[in-house]
């Protein structure tokens, strides 16, 4: 049940790499979190398959039911599915729905409050926000770029909406990999997590995609 003294969140995919360090970082400010996977043995708060039409739907009525009716003050879409390059209908109609159609539906979902104003964070990728490269993946992350934005004015009576996009995140301990050729290096999940907090508290700040790429694209330019 929701606590009264502390803001909720819901991260989905909340229970490895940068959904696991979101979870942290908002508990550590005091947030009651939900976490979610589509694995019954991850330890989440809640099981849901966004891979499945109405896995969005499940999810986000459980939410409610484990916070006594009240609507999550915060939802940060993070779950995703990685894929390079080209594959095949079946796999890109997944990618699509776990990346794109799932944080539609739950932001939608969350607008849906009645009193006060929410927030929700997408976590993205700084190749998409940059329009840079192809295949399934690349393209779900670039709809919901677009969709960030444009949902920041669609719902602005009752969300805040706004985006992180990370460049790749550094693997975990144990994987030999070079922080490669960024100003700052690859930046770690605790990094992408600092940005989701400060947009999460961010009152006046809708609208915003904050680049979390050890600039990558400052390089670019």
């Amino acid at each position: 049940m929701k606590s009264t003294n502390h803001l909720t969140a819901v991260v989905t995919g909340g229970t490895t790499r940068i959904g696991l360090a979101v979870a942290g970082r908002l508990r550590a400010g005091g947030w009651q979190v939900l976490t979610s996977s589509h694995r019954a043995d991850a330890g989440a708060d809640i099981v849901a398959d966004l891979s499945e039409p109405a896995g969005a739907a499940r999810l986000y009525a459980e939410a409610l039911r484990q916070l006594g009716g009240e609507p999550p003050d915060l939802v940060v879409n993070n779950a995703g599915l990685f894929a390079q390059g080209e594959v095949d209908a079946e796999t890109a109609a997944r990618i699509e729905t776990v990346n794109y159609t799932a944080a539609e539906k739950l932001t939608i979902l969350a607008s849906g409050r009645e009193s006060g104003r929410g927030a929700v964070v997408n976590i993205l990728d700084s190749r998409a926000l940059a329009g840079e490269g192809g295949g399934a993946y690349l393209e779900s992350k670039r709809k919901l770029v677009e969709f960030t934005r444009r949902a920041a004015a669609l719902f602005a009576d009752t969300l805040r909406v706004n985006g992180v996009a990370p460049g790749p995140v550094l693997a975990p301990v144990g994987f030999r990999e070079k922080a490669g050729l960024t100003p700052l290096g690859r930046p770690t999940p605790e990094a992408v997590a600092e940005a989701v907090a400060f947009l999460a508290a961010a009152q006046f700040t809708t609208g915003c995609i904050i680049a979390v790429d050890g600039g990558e694209g400052a390089v670019a330019v």
